[in-house]
């Protein structure tokens, strides 16, 4: 389990603001808002890759606030995926596993494990620069995974893939939790993207928390007028409360 307690940073005129939530053990959790909403900042507080100056992170209630990145057991895949372009996939999905000296026998079980899980065993000998936006997804996910991270983080995973791409990778990311069991947390600004794959979804807007639900809470009950109109400029159907009346 994930707490975040009065979590408050600021990076020249942004600042999130007083930030408390709780993230279930395997639970699939979306950070939904639109752009500049905060949410890049708050996953990257979560991975160690940003300092916080008010606020204490736990996980498994330990108190994780201290300590850097690599002792926090997170795996991270950034929304341009950080590849490696002077390694091939391979070397790529290995990369963690090597900086943590990991023997060679336990690497070759989990890229042998992954590649076929997440699609790529043809692709380990290809140079990253080649490869398409759906597969530099996939071996992302791939090097973030080798590690045997508690937690996944995945920042705007899908914006850059066309949409019938998009649409399958969302299944194989809901596949994927459900097979591995670990706690993910997905940012996106996508509402299609977050009803489907979400337990429950948390929406900032300009550094704020402003509702946190499961996807049918949120999305038919808004709680605030911020998230009423981030909703309603896709369209998206709202009930009202107490009736059987749906606004478009």
């Amino acid at each position: 389990m994930i707490e975040i307690k009065n979590l408050s940073v600021r990076l020249g005129d942004f600042s999130l603001n007083d930030i408390n939530l709780t993230i279930l053990d395997r639970e699939y959790f979306v950070l939904l808002g639109p752009t500049g909403a905060g949410k890049t900042i708050l996953v990257e507080c979560i991975a160690g890759l940003c300092r916080f100056r008010k606020g204490k992170l736990w996980i498994d209630e330990n108190d994780v606030t201290p300590l850097p990145p690599e002792e926090r057991q997170i795996g991270y895949v950034p929304q341009d995926y950080c590849l490696f372009p002077f390694l091939n996939v391979l070397n790529n999905i290995i990369f963690g596993m090597k900086e943590k000296r990991v023997e060679k026998d336990k690497m070759r079980q989990q890229v042998e494990t992954l590649a076929p899980l997440l699609g790529i065993s043809h692709l380990l000998n290809r140079d990253v620069r080649t490869l398409s936006g759906g597969e530099k997804q996939r071996v992302a996910l791939a090097r973030a995974l080798a590690v045997s991270p508690r937690i996944l983080l995945l920042d705007e995973p899908l914006s850059s893939i066309d949409v019938r791409t998009a649409k399958c990778l969302r299944q194989e990311l809901r596949r994927l939790h459900e097979e591995l069991g670990m706690t993910t947390i997905h940012v996106t600004h996508n509402l299609g993207e977050a009803g489907e794959l979400a337990d429950r979804i948390a929406v900032l807007n300009m550094g704020k928390l402003e509702q946190v639900g499961t996807p049918e809470e949120v999305f038919f009950y808004p709680q605030s007028e911020t998230v009423s109109d981030f909703l309603g400029t896709a369209g998206f159907p709202r009930r009202v409360r107490g009736t059987n009346l749906t606004i478009y």
